[in-house]
């Protein structure tokens, strides 16, 4: 099984980004948090092959979540999401872990995709052959 968890606190953003991501690869599995603690909870019984985490959460902020997960999951891949493409914030999300930033109002579905598509390749085909499906070409 491909595992998905979207940390985010705005609830519209984060059903945008589940329902595109649902359309384009049926079949992997999809989790959500609203903020770095949930996140931290979920995390105690699950290992996402990929984590997109808003930068600006309550309680702990997206950088500092970064850095906790990949303490424990160096392997963890793990999306930096902001509303504010600033230099400063990508240099602070990669210093943290994060190994991709996108910009939220910038970054179209097809790049989002693609990306993921990317990592269904890095992580090997037979992960997503035993969740039952094919690597989706891109929508």
């Amino acid at each position: 099984m491909f595992f998905v968890l979207l940390v985010e606190d705005s609830s519209t953003f984060r059903k945008s980004l589940k329902e595109m991501l649902a359309f384009r690869f049926p079949g992997i599995e999809i989790d959500e948090a609203s903020d770095g603690d949930e996140a931290l909870q979920k995390l105690e019984n699950t290992n996402p092959d990929l984590i997109f985490i808003d930068i600006a959460l309550p309680g702990k902020n997206g950088l500092e979540l970064t850095k906790i997960i990949k303490e424990a999951n160096s392997d963890a891949e793990v999306v930096i999401l902001t509303s504010n493409d600033i230099p400063e914030y990508r240099a602070a999300a990669l210093s943290s872990g994060a190994s991709h930033f996108f910009t939220k109002g910038n970054a179209g579905s097809d790049e989002i995709a693609n990306f993921v598509r990317s990592v269904f390749q890095q992580r090997g085909k037979h992960q997503c052959l035993r969740a039952g499906f094919q690597i989706p070409e891109v929508m």
